[in-house]
């Protein structure tokens, strides 16, 4: 064995990076007392490359070690001091930020940032220079004087995500590039604590400090009881136009009527709207049906009954009724809405037969049970096993990601492909910033193979996507369009 040693400067905390050349030549690292501290190369192949950190021991020595005496080269590419270990600097995408930067470091301060914030408030958008090929319109979040960390609660990701801060100033921010038609509710979040906890109960820490964005004046809903309720509104010019949401002069209104129903196949009791439109008639054969869960938020964030009066009155649809379906607590709502044969029954031997006896009944092709989020899990589930009642579901961001426990994601669409074909029509749809997390399954993503899967089958199946998140802001606006391309006089003709 044939050896020579080269002597390195290097101090501890250096790394150094470098090369070796020659047939099954091997290279050592030795310290001050002669030592081998580490093997960086092992004589296998005619170039190989090394990289270290230097410990606490130095001189260090870069041995050669030959197995008969040859030539070989030895090259240091690169030793970069510890002091001068850094990242690269952030790109900074928005250019209103980069000037505040540049501002900073001349001795600026952030007081005009703050006055033009005020001015125009947020979120900050800003013009490219020339518009981006892909259509998409740059946007900048921005927080004032957090301490430790700051939140963007709802972001275009499809996550929560942290600001970054600013150099050492109040100013907290992070950019996206969202499409033209942007339509988002979000908060934020300053100083959400860090807890030695579980990762769900550390991700639900932001519930504490979110609030509506004190310098967006639009919110939703459009008076919220104080900063944390309801969320602030962002939407662009290309955000499809929520028509029908706000009531209209001269359009008559129907009557809600509120019922206390009682579950023997539940064993609870839940609040149940019925909605009949001016000048219902009960079993007349233009009659159409609404199915909707979550009942108390499709009265309130989403004003059902408002939108049918609207759509009947200018008829974009035949007089439909309404059942409005509420949760006896949120913890029924987890229990029932995912795939439960319990609460299905309880929908077709109980509910359903109810309301047809107080006149509120639709033939089973004129009859759409419909909801959003694990809501819209339920529809498509009743669609599945009463397709007696239900022929048409209509779901509104699914979560079709969902599994029976001990099972691989999307549980319902792997019923779907092995049961036969029912009568029932299908219209889904999903925002494009509900996609899943790196490795997971998201709503976008389960929506999507739900409705390749039923088109497979034979289905019909609309289906939709927009630029949104999951969030009843965008839902209110949709539920019209959902409605009228599966019973309207469009989806008529």
């Amino acid at each position: 064995m044939t050896t020579r040693a080269h002597a390195i400067t290097a101090q501890p905390g250096d790394m150094v990076r470098g090369s070796l050349t020659g047939a099954s030549m091997r290279l050592v690292l030795t310290n001050a007392e002669g030592k081998r501290e580490r093997v960086l190369a092992t004589g296998v192949g005619e170039l190989q490359e090394f990289v270290f950190v230097a410990g606490p021991n130095p001189p260090y020595a870069l041995e050669v070690r030959a197995p008969v005496a040859g030539s070989y080269g030895l090259r240091v590419t690169e030793v970069v001091m510890r002091a001068e270990q850094m990242p690269p600097p952030e790109v900074i995408d928005s250019p209103r930020i980069r000037a505040l930067q540049q501002s900073l470091a001349a001795g600026g301060s952030t007081e005009a940032f703050w006055a033009e914030v005020q001015q125009r408030g947020t979120p900050l958008v800003e013009a490219d220079a020339e518009p981006a090929k892909d259509g998409t319109v740059r946007v900048t979040f921005v927080w004032r004087g957090a301490q430790r960390n700051a939140w963007l609660f709802g972001a275009p990701s499809g996550n929560h995500e942290q600001l970054t801060r600013l150099g050492s100033s109040d100013v907290w921010y992070r950019s996206y590039r969202v499409p033209a038609g942007t339509r988002l509710g979000y908060k934020l979040a300053p100083d959400v604590p860090e807890l030695n906890a579980s990762p769900m109960v550390r991700r639900r820490a932001i519930l504490a400090t979110a609030q509506r964005d004190p310098f967006n004046a639009r919110s939703f809903p459009d008076r919220p009881i104080d900063i944390y309720a309801g969320e602030s509104v962002f939407e662009l010019a290309d955000a499809p136009p929520q028509t029908w949401v706000a009531e209209r002069p001269g359009v008559p209104k129907g009557t809600v009527e509120a019922h206390r129903i009682t579950s023997q196949a539940l064993g609870n009791t839940r609040d149940v709207a019925l909605y009949r439109p001016a000048g219902w008639q009960p079993g007349a054969s233009a009659n159409a049906l609404l199915v909707v869960f979550d009942g108390d938020t499709y009265q309130k964030e989403v004003p059902t009954p408002t939108i049918l009066d609207n759509l009947i009155a200018a008829g974009e649809l035949p007089p439909m009724a309404a059942i409005l379906i509420s949760n006896p607590s949120r913890q029924a709502r987890g229990d029932e809405l995912p795939p439960n044969p319990a609460f299905a029954r309880f929908l077709a031997t109980e509910l359903m037969p109810w309301a047809r006896s107080q006149g509120v009944a639709a033939a089973p092709a004129r009859t759409v049970v419909a909801g959003a989020s694990y809501g819209g899990l339920a529809a498509a589930y009743l669609g599945l096993t009463h397709p007696e009642w239900f022929g048409n579901v209509y779901s509104q961001s699914g979560s079709f990601w969902w599994s029976t426990p001990g099972q691989q994601p999307s549980s319902l669409t792997r019923d779907y492909v092995q049961a036969p074909v029912k009568p029932v029509r299908f219209y889904l749809e999903a925002g494009l910033f509900e996609g899943g997390r790196t490795g997971q399954v998201g709503i976008l993503e389960s929506t999507r193979h739900l409705r390749d899967v039923l088109r497979a089958k034979g289905y019909s199946v609309q289906h939709r996507e927009y630029a949104s998140g999951h969030d009843y802001l965008h839902w209110r606006g949709t539920l019209a369009t959902g409605l009228t391309a599966l019973l309207g006089k469009k989806a008529s003709e």
